[in-house]
């Protein structure tokens, strides 16, 4: 981060941790994409929390994009949440 790099990648930065820690966790993504105007690419199976601080979202399905849109559109489709979100 001393760098002040323009893009960070983060692959499944939740796997393993505590729900607490993973909410601190993706606090802090949310902070650095703010403060330091920084994109941020998540790659996450927790896709409520991730959607919570993103922009856009993309859904992968069997390694294909099965759509592509505003992550408040993503999160708020019915049919979205009930086959991915579980909710």
């Amino acid at each position: 981060m001393m760098s002040r790099p323009r893009l960070l990648l983060c692959d499944e930065p939740s796997l393993g941790l505590s729900p607490k820690l993973t909410s601190q966790l993706f606090e802090s993504l949310a902070t650095i994409k703010k403060e330091m105007g920084m994109t941020v690419l998540v790659v996450e199976q927790n896709a409520a929390i991730a959607l919570s601080i993103a922009d856009r979202g993309y859904l992968l399905e069997a390694g294909a994009m099965a759509a592509s849109r505003s992550a408040d559109d993503l999160a708020g489709d019915d049919a979205i949440r009930a086959a991915y979100l579980g909710y």
